[in-house]
């Protein structure tokens, strides 16, 4: 189906959506994550963690100054639970408590419970460390705008900047832990008590509560506990502050992404688009049509617009090949055919008053020029063959073998043939009946060509170092040899000096397409009278110094 018959996405359109679609997975793997929500979450308990040092620390200074005596009573406050002793009672000038609270780890927990009467009465020394810490309370939330509670030992709220003064937080876990020595942080769900604040207002939409408890030491001893609750800014609001930030980041990257997909399809599209356009010239019939490109940028594209050069030469060689290869098959199929349409005509015309001898001279022609035809039809079935066949790995043939048994073929025919004995023990990677037709091609050659005799020779020269062993054959006669004039064209089909006997000029043809196909070579040799042939074809098995024979 030709490519305009359906729509289909532009290379450059898809390129920009590709760039689009990376610029977006960091964002989309962020909000998977929750990785921005948890870095807020994690913000804001470690503001509350630093507010509850503070308000720990001012605790235990207002209990040092009111009630001096707790210090050395060590029956006041609760003793440390066993796994939070070693903890306190380490270094004693930094004890960092990081914070640690994530979205995609923690557990939310349920809304904290109601504060409830307490069982005692509050502790009175705690009592009046509160009542100094009320004021300050309240000053600290209207900057922190965190919640903050202030226990005694027996979880009852000394002072707080809610309305659960005097009742018990025993209910809470963050107070029972907070109260064996345990610093807790914990993410709880948060019933939202009006409707969804403006997205520029300092109150905050999230559904979702940090909660930081610590126990507040004296001596080692638990005299009393903090708890802050504040709710973590919300991500649009983040968003809301950094809008101008962030819409020119995005027109950044946005122009960064469109300049990358510019780039991309200047180097890779444009190209591209050059070669459609030559290949659509050459399938035009324009010769020349396609040529490397000039400044191809990428080594990709390089590689492809030469290899699409390289092809399209090959194409153009081989039409030339076809054209002129009909053309001479036309050639030469016109002329027998022509004498037999003559020579049938003037049988029709004139038959009946030809004499025995000159009907049997017309019959004899026909004879002739369909031998010829027939030549001429297995021949360029041989080099078509050749022309399309392809080695065999597991083909083998003995040299040898396949020499000695064809001189002695043609020996029967009437035809001198020599070899040059002994024969190496060679192999080639090639099937037996592919030598047995190169061989005979030549000595064919040999024998139409007025050559009488032929001495067939073949080496095995000792390889240099690191090349690969072969095989030459050489194949020479007493004929009249070939002219210079000629040797540059005996390679070529259909070219013969001997088609008055029968000769149809494909045979070296053939011989040369057979070696081509099995990495073997052909060349004219010197030679003082006659014509030498030699033949090189890789060795796969060779003797271990080098013969020369003839």
């Amino acid at each position: 189906m030709p490519p305009s018959s359906r729509p289909r996405l532009k290379l450059r359109h898809l390129l920009l959506a590709v760039n689009l679609t990376v610029l977006w997975l960091p964002l989309l793997g962020l909000e998977a994550l929750r990785l921005y929500d948890s870095a807020l979450v994690r913000q804001t308990e470690s503001e509350l963690i630093a507010q509850a040092a503070f308000v720990a620390a001012s605790y235990r200074a207002a209990l040092a100054r009111l009630a001096p005596q707790t210090t050395a009573d060590p029956a006041y406050g609760l003793p440390l639970a066993a796994p939070w002793r070693e903890q306190h009672g380490g270094e004693t000038r930094w004890r960092p408590r990081p914070a640690r609270l994530d979205l995609a780890e923690d557990a939310v927990q349920p809304p904290p419970p109601a504060a409830i009467a307490p069982p005692a009465p509050p502790d009175p020394y705690a009592q009046a460390v509160g009542q100094e810490l009320q004021a300050l309370l309240h000053d600290a939330q209207v900057m922190t705008l965190a919640g903050i509670a202030v226990t005694d030992a027996q979880g009852t709220v000394v002072a707080t900047t809610g309305p659960s003064l005097g009742r018990s937080l025993t209910a809470f876990e963050e107070i029972q832990r907070a109260l064996t020595g345990e610093p807790v942080s914990l993410l709880r769900r948060r019933i939202p008590d009006s409707a969804p604040p403006a997205i520029d207002s300092i109150s905050r939409g999230t559904p979702l509560r940090v909660f930081v408890a610590a126990p507040i030491l004296q001596e080692q001893r638990i005299v009393a506990a903090v708890l802050l609750w504040r709710t973590p800014i919300a991500l649009s609001q983040v968003l809301h502050g950094k809008r101008y930030h962030l819409l020119l980041a995005m027109v950044l990257l946005l122009g960064t992404v469109v300049l990358m997909s510019a780039f991309t399809s200047f180097t890779v599209v444009r190209p591209l688009q050059a070669l459609v356009r030559q290949a659509q010239r050459a399938t035009a019939g324009e010769i020349g049509a396609v040529t490397p490109l000039a400044r191809p940028v990428t080594r990709e594209i390089a590689e492809l617009s030469y290899a699409v050069t390289t092809m399209a030469r090959h194409l153009e060689q081989r039409a030339d090949y076809i054209r002129t290869f009909a053309a001479q098959v036309s050639h030469e199929f016109k002329t027998p055919l022509a004498a037999m349409r003559g020579a049938v005509e003037l049988l029709h015309d004139h038959g009946d008053t030809m004499t025995a001898a000159e009907r049997e001279r017309f019959l004899s022609h026909l004879d002739q020029d369909a031998a010829r035809l027939d030549r001429l039809v297995r021949r360029l079935l041989e080099l078509a063959r050749a022309d399309v066949m392809q080695a065999t790995p597991t083909d083998r043939a003995e040299v040898a073998v396949v020499v000695r048994r064809l001189a002695a073929r043609y020996q029967d025919a009437g035809f001198k043939v020599t070899v040059v004995e002994p024969l190496p023990a060679a192999t080639v990677a090639m099937a037996e009946d592919v030598l047995e037709s190169i061989l005979s091609n030549l000595l064919d050659n040999a024998r139409q060509h007025g050559g009488d005799a032929v001495t067939v020779a073949v080496t095995c020269p000792l390889p240099a170092a690191g090349a690969d062993a072969v095989l030459l054959i050489e194949v020479s006669d007493n004929g009249p040899g070939i002219s210079a004039a000629n040797a540059a064209r005996v390679f070529e089909p259909f070219f013969t000096t001997a088609r008055a006997r029968g000769g149809t000029g494909l045979g070296l043809a053939v011989v040369k397409s057979l070696l081509t196909a099995h990495h073997g070579i052909i060349e004219l040799g010197e030679s003082s009278a006659g014509t030498r042939l030699r033949i090189c074809l890789p060795a796969l098995a060779a003797p271990r110094s080098s013969q020369r024979f003839g």
